[in-house]
């Protein structure tokens, strides 16, 4: 049996699905995957070993020259491509308008949610299968649930495993033990003062930590920059492509970082994991993870360098007494 797994975006969206995928390999091991992304996600759709060919869309770009010759070739390419490879079924894991415009590309019966779990019901007018899944669910156990409606078996929701596994790579030349910090997120409001980050990177080392930064835009080199310039030792790493980040956080003893994507892959690698929630509710979309651990901000307070750091060591104790 083939299967596509629409979920185009954001990181964090797609990093919520494998917990899902890992279900479905271990009970429905008759069925081969494949995947359909945005173009920019799909080396992290790659970090699962379950998943066969990555199909990349590029939406937001089509958007903006839907009157380019090149938009229409590209779009007519992708349908091409899911009608050649022939699927039993397609698992809209998004639930959107978009996705489920994506998915009907494919020529397959399309599984989603219902009216009622769907994030946009119109996307529900193209599916042939409809499921409900309690909305006031976090979103990993939600796609859990769908999938194992869609595929026909009972997910264990006692257990948590991403299957996915770092990319080989490393940062040389850093010594001893590494803390990366994810300062850089979207939004403004989400966005950790910088005197904390370097405050934070003080104190890790203090205990003997090398800290970690990087960037990919001039506001998150600007911050990167300040920690390296204040906190001597700390290692800043050029803005990169994802999949040498990824090889680097993978490898890191320790993860402080903002409501970003990157933090929830740090969590879905079970690295220890701190994430810094100041605007957000991290209910049904935190970071989930065998030692990921969120810090919400209260109304109207902050969250402090002395909790971050005081979860931290909560975290490194905690791991250090799992099995290997």
């Amino acid at each position: 049996m083939k299967v596509l797994i629409v979920k185009t975006s954001s990181m964090g969206d797609i990093i919520h699905t494998f917990p899902a995928v890992e279900d479905a390999v271990r009970n429905r091991p008759d069925i081969d995957f494949d995947w359909c992304v945005e173009e920019p996600f799909a080396g992290i759709v790659a970090l699962h070993p379950a998943i066969g060919t990555i199909h990349k869309v590029a939406v937001r770009r089509w958007r903006k020259r839907l009157l380019d010759g090149a938009t229409w070739r590209e779009m007519a390419g992708l349908r091409g491509a899911l009608r050649a490879s022939r699927y039993d079924l397609v698992i809209d894991a998004q639930g959107l308008l978009k996705s489920a415009l994506v998915a009907i590309q494919a020529g397959a019966p399309i599984a989603g949610f219902d009216r009622a779990s769907a994030r946009e019901p119109s996307a529900t007018l193209f599916y042939r299968h409809r499921y409900a899944v309690p909305r006031d669910l976090h979103a990993i156990e939600r796609t859990r649930r769908l999938f194992g409606l869609a595929l026909g078996y009972q997910p264990d929701l006692w257990t948590l495993r991403s299957g996915i596994v770092p990319p080989a790579g490393n940062l040389p030349g850093i010594d001893g033990q590494t803390a990366f910090l994810l300062h850089g997120t979207s939004r403004e409001d989400k966005k950790w003062p910088v005197e904390d980050w370097i405050e934070t990177a003080r104190r890790l080392t203090d205990r003997q930590f090398t800290p970690v930064v990087t960037w990919s835009n001039e506001a998150e080199k600007n911050v990167a920059e300040a920690v390296a310039t204040a906190v001597p030792g700390t290692v800043l790493v050029a803005k990169s492509p994802l999949a040498d980040v990824a090889a680097i956080l993978g490898r890191a003893a320790l993860v402080i970082g903002a409501d970003t994507g990157l933090t929830h892959l740090a969590s879905a690698f079970g690295r220890p994991t701190v994430a810094i929630f100041l605007a957000t509710e991290p209910g049904l979309t935190g970071p989930r993870g065998p030692f990921a651990s969120t810090l919400l901000a209260p109304a109207g307070g902050r969250v402090t360098p002395a909790e971050v750091i005081a979860e931290a060591e909560r975290l490194l104790a905690l791991s250090s007494k799992a099995p290997a």
